[in-house]
């Protein structure tokens, strides 16, 4: 599966991964592949990616909302902290 990873001033991350988990608003959940469709919104937290090559990338970030629908993940979030 695709997610791609946006700000409003810039791309965060774009790629194929087995798996992300996100800090949704009643607690954190995590995202599979082939998993149903799904729009939630996010709370400040910590974003994890596993790509498919095994290898783990993390990121904090400020509120926003995730989108799943046929395999591909819009991450969209109000900034990343750093």
């Amino acid at each position: 599966m695709n997610i791609l990873v946006l700000t409003p001033e810039k791309e965060i991350y774009n790629g194929e991964i087995k798996s992300v988990k996100v800090p949704g608003v009643n607690g954190q959940f995590e995202i599979l592949n082939n998993h149903a469709p799904i729009v939630s919104a996010l709370v400040a937290g910590e974003v994890r990616i596993i790509e498919n090559s095994g290898s783990r990338t993390s990121f904090t970030i400020e509120q926003g909302f995730i989108e799943m629908l046929n395999n591909e993940i819009s991450l969209l979030v109000q900034g990343v902290v750093e």
